[in-house]
């Protein structure tokens, strides 16, 4: 068998893992959406790099678009078998499906418009998928929960593990058998963090053959940073309260937005919440907060304890959920203090652009980053100090406060997939795929994994075909 790698190879987006067995079965783990990688991206979501109609499964390890942003597409271009999901991740995929949908319309009838304009304007420019697509899509997915191990085909047995990265994301276990011999393929997925603030830990996984692994931030630590809850204060006391100005948090519509509100809320529950208006500019993030509330059974024993007195976790005095488009509109003509969660997390798209643009260019405001942002997105380069940056085509001079919470990242750190893996006997384990990272981040983590006894790591390229 081999396994071919159509994404989130050498870089952290575009998450597509196909494995072809020797009976020539086809398993496609994740199917996601290139994202932030600049005049790159719409070339790379093109094309898949195989024939959709070719693949017999295909397995999601959760409902981020950089893991599930394409599945539309894969169906649109003739895949016809079954996706495999966890619950919570068909319930998420459901909204953020349709609302990428939405915006693949906007975003093709705004490059149309531009090219009608041009003296070069020829050639027609469609969408990647359509709602239409979507929908097809949502027919064919079989939701299994964790610890089950169920059928994908005739030889191959699959199980979830829960890999605490958002809610539903999992740990994709295959045990294939060929020519009469056992073959244990585990795909990580994202690994979350140990001691989430709302999230069971990642759970442990029986020995596998071969591994591959997620190496976001392979390079890094995050638990020497403070508290959330008291970083959050200490920004929004300093912006809000002593500068009079306004702090605008980009931020994941799924999984970081619900952390922030639950540290708010935290806040609030200590006595301590800056008495402020506090928006959620998002109707995506709004849809996804109620999935989460939905699945209670992902929380840990801390949000469990909380919700012992106080009934919704992620609400607060203050804190409205902003819809209509007008309404976002006068957040930026309003002059008072306030804090502003909106999408995107790489703040390349979304109102959070609008909002960026607004409150850059003053020395009162801050622009709070909770996350990962590849580096050449507008996140990243805020993230890296770029004095000057680009946005809508406008230069904009940064003079807004940029800081960050790197402890949010919904990721593990280095020891956090150095634990994931401790439940592995490194001389049982033939080969470590490195996969969704950036190639030097790679390189240092594979070191990390050599000092732990792990001898046989590859770094593949994209559409590289390795045999196993």
């Amino acid at each position: 068998m081999n396994v071919t790698f159509h994404g989130a190879a050498r870089n952290v987006t575009g998450s597509k893992h196909l494995l072809t067995l020797t009976d020539g079965t086809r398993i496609l783990l994740d199917c996601g959406l290139f994202q932030g990688m600049g005049d790159q991206t719409d070339e790379l979501n093109g094309y898949f790099g195989f024939k959709p109609s070719t693949v017999d499964h295909l397995v999601l390890s959760h409902a981020h678009i950089d893991h599930c942003g394409l599945v539309p597409r894969l169906v649109a271009e003739g895949f016809r078998g079954n996706i495999y999901s966890t619950p919570a991740t068909m319930d998420l995929a459901r909204i953020l499906l349709l609302d990428s949908a939405k915006i693949q319309a906007q975003d093709a009838e705004y490059a149309k418009r531009r090219k009608h304009h041009s003296p070069h304007g020829d050639g027609e420019i469609e969408a990647l998928y359509t709602e239409e697509d979507v929908i097809t899509a949502l027919g064919l997915f079989k939701v299994v929960d964790y610890n089950e191990d169920f059928e994908i085909g005739p030889r191959v047995t699959c199980r979830f593990t829960d890999a605490g990265h958002i809610i539903g994301s999992a740990a994709v276990h295959l045990t294939i058998l060929e020519e009469g011999k056992y073959t244990r393929i585990t795909f990580s997925g994202d690994v979350g963090r140990y001691g989430d603030l709302l999230l069971k830990s990642p759970q442990r996984f029986d020995q596998a053959d071969y591994v591959i692994l997620e190496s976001t931030y392979g390079d890094s630590l995050h638990k020497d940073l403070g508290p959330v809850e008291q970083a959050l204060y200490e920004i929004i006391h300093q912006t809000c309260v002593l500068r009079r100005g306004k702090v605008v948090i980009p931020a994941f519509s799924v999984g970081r937005t619900q952390e922030i509100l639950y540290a708010l809320n935290g806040l609030e529950l200590k006595g301590s919440l800056p008495d402020i208006p506090y928006y959620v500019d998002s109707p995506l993030s709004g849809k996804a907060t109620q999935v989460l509330k939905d699945h209670p059974e992902v929380y840990n024993n801390g949000v469990k304890e909380v919700m012992k007195t106080d009934a919704d976790p992620f609400a607060f005095k203050g804190l409205r959920f902003i819809e209509r488009v007008e309404e976002s509109r006068a957040l930026n003509e309003d002059p008072r203090p306030c804090v502003i969660i909106s999408a995107s997390g790489m703040a390349e798209a979304g109102r959070v652009k609008h909002h960026i643009r607004n409150t850059i260019g003053h020395e009162k405001n801050t622009i709070l980053l909770v996350g990962y942002c590849e580096p050449s997105s507008l996140g990243g380069k805020l993230m890296a100090g770029q004095p000057v940056v680009y946005i809508f085509g406008e230069e904009h001079q940064v003079k807004a406060e940029v800081k960050s919470i790197k402890s949010m990242s919904a990721h593990g750190d280095y020891e956090d997939l150095l634990k994931f893996m401790s439940c592995q006997d490194p001389a049982l384990v033939r080969k470590i795929f490195l996969v969704h990272g950036e190639y030097e981040v790679q390189t240092r983590f594979r070191q990390h994994l050599e000092d732990a006894g792990f001898a046989h790591i590859e770094i593949p390229q994209l559409h590289q075909k390795i045999d196993i």
